[in-house]
């Protein structure tokens, strides 16, 4: 028997998802001095609590447009984070800057009401009658608190994607109406022309990285490869995969275990966008996904006609072997999860295990093209079925079926109770977070 060695790993001295987060930070941090500076140059108020109420306002304008660029969608920060960790950091400095501008308005308002004698209520209503700029926040801040409602655990989970979406849409309407108020009245920018200067060019980066991103990148895409349905193949009762065709695909940039959001153009679907991963590695030529009958959007695949007009966005994700670490790897797969699972195993050199756990042998799609796939790999592949309870994947059984389990990649995708069950386990195991690869759908399917 031939033995062929693993190739190396790549060089771990720098980490492609280690300098973009630390870019991010940099850039965060850098533009937090600078406000700071242009705070103490324009000067403090008598009144304490309209200084304080001034700073909560100038910083939580920058977490806006921090976060604007979060949400951008741009390519670079995209492939090196993952658009789930992009938007989990969205959402948490979403509420940060919800409690920053209630703060805001808070210390505005008793602070002038202190000077004026009145209540503050009366005083906001007075100051939003009264001065330029004011109204617009003050419905800015309203609109940032029904965001911020719809936005939190329980009413997420009880609102459809496209309800949700919408509602969030308006956070654009809050972005332009508190900008206007800054420029107009904060003293920070009236009493600065570099301080004005540089606010507009912070706020015109950060809306041109949305405009890039959610815009432009996607039309430009689309216009450029034309993408068409070209075959639907029923994989199963409940699955199926949808091949997709264009021009140019090879130039297009996918690689193995990223995902797009699906637009296809028919009359009853146009408008509804969902997430479905590669189900196989890019070959230039054509597309595939394949998805498993869990909601409207993912049932009407079937009825798709070869020819229908496909609008895709993407490619999303980090979760492909850019941040490999080790030479040899372990792909976990539950369920339907298995379409990025099985596009990394094309695409991965080195020696592979495919752990693919399902409820049944009649769940196990794609199992025959994994099965092919890992004879001419060379990879391991185990077909693991049964009830949830026992724990199939519990740290006795993992180090079982992998003794060497610390020295590899972990790749996970599955359904949430499965990836945070394996994830315990993989801690318990010792494996190096850094080894462990995983993204989680914040789209509704």
């Amino acid at each position: 028997m031939t033995t062929v060695q693993s190739p190396p790993a790549p060089p771990t001295a720098i980490r492609p998802r280690v300098v973009a987060r630390t870019g991010l930070y940099a850039v965060l941090a850098a533009n937090a001095a600078v406000v700071a500076c242009f705070f103490a140059q324009a000067g403090f108020a008598s009144n304490a609590l309209i200084v304080i109420g001034r700073f909560f306002g100038l910083y939580g304008a920058l977490v806006m447009a921090f976060q604007l660029v979060l949400v951008a969608r741009l390519p670079w920060l995209d492939r090196r984070i993952g658009m789930d960790r992009l938007t989990s950091w969205h959402r948490w400095t979403g509420f940060a800057l919800l409690w920053t501008l209630l703060a805001h308005a808070v210390f505005i308002s008793f602070g002038y009401a202190d000077g004026a004698g009145v209540g503050p209520v009366s005083e906001l209503v007075d100051l939003a009658e009264t001065t330029q700029g004011v109204l617009r926040a003050t419905v800015a801040l309203g609109i940032i608190i029904v965001v911020g409602a719809v936005s939190a655990r329980y009413a997420r989970r009880r609102l459809a994607y496209e309800t949700w979406h919408f509602v969030h849409l308006y956070t654009y309407v809050a972005v332009v109406l508190a900008f206007s108020h800054q420029v107009a009245v904060g003293t920070t920018f009236t009493s600065s022309s570099a301080a004005k200067t540089y606010w507009y060019a912070v706020w015109g980066v950060a809306l041109g990285a949305v405009a890039l991103g959610r815009l432009v990148l996607p039309l430009w895409r689309n216009y450029r490869h034309q993408f068409r349905v070209s075959a639907v193949v029923p994989e199963s009762d409940n699955v199926v995969s949808v091949y997709v065709t264009g021009r140019d695909l090879d130039k297009l940039g996918a690689q193995a275990g990223q995902f797009f959001l699906w637009r296809f153009l028919t009359k009853d679907r146009w408008w509804q966008a969902n997430p479905f991963s590669l189900s196989a590695a890019p070959d230039g030529r054509t597309l595939r996904l394949t998805a498993k009958a869990a909601g409207d959007g993912s049932a009407a695949l079937r009825h798709l006609k070869p020819g229908t007009r496909v609008f895709a966005e993407g490619p999303y994700g980090a979760f492909t072997t850019l941040h490999r670490r080790k030479p040899e790897s372990l792909l976990i797969a539950g369920g339907v999860g298995v379409t990025p699972i099985r596009a990394l195993l094309e695409d991965l050199e080195g020696h592979a295990v495919v752990i693919y756990r399902v409820g049944t042998d009649r769940d196990a799609v794609l199992y025959d093209e994994l099965r092919d796939l890992a004879v001419a790999k060379g990879a391991e592949l185990h077909l693991v079925t049964g009830p949830p309870v026992p724990d199939r994947l519990a740290p006795r059984e993992l180090v079982r079926l992998v003794p060497d389990i610390a020295d590899r990649d972990v790749f996970l995708c599955g359904p949430p109770p499965m990836m945070n069950a394996v994830l315990r386990t993989l801690g318990d195991l010792g494996v190096p977070k850094p080894q462990i690869h995983f993204e989680r759908f914040s789209l509704a399917g």
